[in-house]
């Protein structure tokens, strides 16, 4: 498990921030004194979105409530004005506007009038990204965004599912995965690749280790520990090809519907006929692509 933790900042940034620190600070010297409240707008006001949640994340580890305005300006955050709030903003050039106690009640009549709410926050989550441990930074656009956000986060892959409790994260993002074992069905066109090697040679070290008969039967185990996660109050973010392949690993169980390169047997013709739907988290009804070069995409697909 690697932890991921704020990137520093070369000299140029510092700059950049230190022109922001003082800008903000020539606003914050005219603004209020009895300012209770630092309001983050999520509106085109904002100038740094991203870092914006970054910024809400960061309040909460120094143990400070905060909270999530929803619809409000865009979603707005509302958070205590202190000092190093004020500094952390600036630091990150993300825009908050000082509220006193007459401009709170403004924004929670607003909200108690409109389809609006207001979130209470009281820590910061922990999460987790599910993904390759020789996945490029580049490869997933979320660990990005967490990145560049300043929000930390630690990876996991198919040795901390199985032999780690996954309770220990609030929210897990899934990395293009293919839980149905077939490595997103390329094994054909990029057999002789070295990352495809390299990726079937790491699956099948894994399946081995944990006593499975194949990749196929390891990520099926895998997508039970994921479900189980989620039942027990995880929230879970899946894209790409996770989201169609968890719950297609989920719904066969004992049921072949992997392609002989993954498994060594050729997938049961009558797969999708006997497919358990009460075993996944949010789809039903699918047919299985059963075609050995064709992305694992259930077709006819059903929300429950």
């Amino acid at each position: 498990m690697k932890r991921h933790a704020r990137h520093g900042s070369s000299s140029r940034h510092a700059v950049g921030y230190l022109t922001t620190a003082l800008v903000l600070s020539g606003l914050f010297a005219a603004a209020p004194a009895s300012a209770q409240w630092l309001l983050v707008p999520m509106d085109r006001d904002q100038r740094n979105h991203l870092r914006a949640y970054g910024l809400t994340y960061w309040t909460l580890e120094q143990e400070e409530k905060s909270e999530w305005l929803l619809n409000y300006r865009g979603g707005s955050f509302l958070l205590p004005d202190r000092a190093d709030i004020r500094r952390e903003a600036a630091l990150r050039g993300v825009t908050v506007v000082p509220i006193d106690a007459p401009g709170e009640a403004r924004i929670r009549a607003t909200i108690a009038d409109s389809n609006m709410e207001a979130v209470p926050l009281e820590r910061a989550p922990k999460v987790a990204i599910y993904t390759p441990p020789n996945s490029t930074p580049w490869d997933d656009a979320v660990t990005m965004v967490l990145d560049y956000a300043g929000i930390e986060y630690e990876t996991i892959w198919d040795y901390e599912v199985l032999e780690q409790d996954l309770n220990d994260y609030e929210w897990i993002h899934l990395h293009h995965e293919d839980f149905t074992g077939q490595y997103s069905k390329f094994y054909l066109t990029y057999a002789g690749a070295p990352w495809l090697q390299e990726e079937v040679a790491r699956n099948q070290e894994v399946a081995r280790a944990g006593g499975f008969a194949d990749v196929p039967e390891l990520k099926k185990n895998i997508a039970l520990k994921i479900r189980d996660y989620v039942e027990n109050g995880g929230f879970l973010f899946a894209m790409c090809s996770a989201t169609e392949t968890l719950e297609l690993a989920l719904a066969a169980g004992s049921v072949d519907i992997a392609a002989a390169y993954s498994d060594g047997t050729p997938p049961d013709p009558n797969a999708s006929s006997k497919l358990d739907w009460s075993r996944t988290l949010a789809f039903e009804g699918a047919q299985v692509q059963l075609a050995p070069a064709v992305i694992p995409s259930p077709t006819s697909t059903r929300i429950k």
